[in-house]
């Protein structure tokens, strides 16, 4: 099984590109999404912490897919920062965030939490110890680790990730001696594919803001490369997503459609709207006229 969606659904620069100028009154892009890929990734949940409502919010604008799944990226509180605090106040904030998820647990929505860390997150005794630490904290969830340096993928730390109960995320991203090699061996059951794009020269420019970091388009053989890719990780694991996070402007949207239509051989649907601002996708999808969803 492989479902493919793209992370996140709230970025002003999807207003006409991926979104009618004029959204319907009422009508949540989640919901609007929803209609044209299979699985989203909230990418909100890794800046800030939303509020029982927000989420049940979201559960709502899910009714009518039921199969849908969700995934979460945890609170880089967790993942980005040195933390010296007692366990007793990790596990306050640990429970906090759980709770607030709790609807999309109750309505079987959420299938695993992201756990990302930065490039500077290496393998190391005291890594290991936090990657343990969290799995205390969150391991009610099905956990995937993103990690993004190259020490991750030698055998005594895939051993140590499959230990702790992680599944171990492959990524694609612009190409470094020290970034994960192109493959590795499953550690846990879920497969998961994060596509970040491959703008070399903003990602390792220290000035580039996070829009032009993820500003990039896949090319259409670059996307049968990636759709082989997420059909190997799918042979090896119970369940797959692919995740686009090259979100800028809604090529996020763009792409995941374009990978769906590789991966089942027939032309999704797609928004008006992003086949107006991607006119390469009038090949291969299904021009959506949405007089139903109003």
């Amino acid at each position: 099984m492989i479902k493919v969606g793209p992370a996140g659904w709230s970025y002003p620069d999807w207003e006409g590109a991926v979104y009618p100028s004029r959204m319907p009154t009422g009508l949540h892009p989640l919901r609007y999404l929803a209609r044209y890929v299979e699985c989203v990734e909230v990418n909100s949940t890794f800046y800030a912490v939303p509020s029982t409502a927000v989420v049940e919010g979201w559960v709502r604008a899910l009714f009518g897919f039921p199969d849908f799944p969700v995934t979460v990226k945890l609170h880089r509180d967790f993942t980005h920062r040195q933390r010296a605090d007692s366990r007793p106040e990790l596990e306050r904030e640990a429970q906090a965030f759980l709770e607030v998820l709790e609807p999309l647990r109750r309505a079987e929505r959420l299938r695993a939490l992201l756990v990302q860390f930065p490039h500077s997150f290496h393998y190391q005794p005291q890594s290991v110890r936090w990657l343990g630490t969290l799995h205390a904290l969150f391991g009610v969830a099905p956990l995937v680790l993103e990690v993004r340096h190259n020490s991750w993928f030698e055998p005594p730390a895939l051993a140590a990730v499959r230990g702790l109960g992680y599944s171990l995320a492959h990524i694609d991203l612009p190409s470094a001696w020290d970034h994960p090699p192109a493959w590795h061996p499953p550690t846990g059951p879920i497969g998961y594919l994060r596509l970040h794009g491959r703008n070399r020269a903003a990602w390792f420019d220290s000035k580039a803001g996070r829009d032009a970091k993820y500003d990039y388009l896949y090319g259409e053989r670059e996307l049968v490369g990636l759709s082989e890719r997420a059909r190997r990780i799918a042979a090896e694991h119970e369940e797959t997503y692919v995740v686009t996070n090259n979100h800028f402007s809604g090529k996020a949207v763009a792409n995941a459609l374009e990978l769906l239509a590789l991966l089942r051989g027939r032309a999704p649907l797609a928004p008006a709207e992003l086949v107006r601002a991607f006119p390469r996708l009038k090949s291969g999808t299904r021009i959506d006229g949405q007089q139903d969803l109003f």
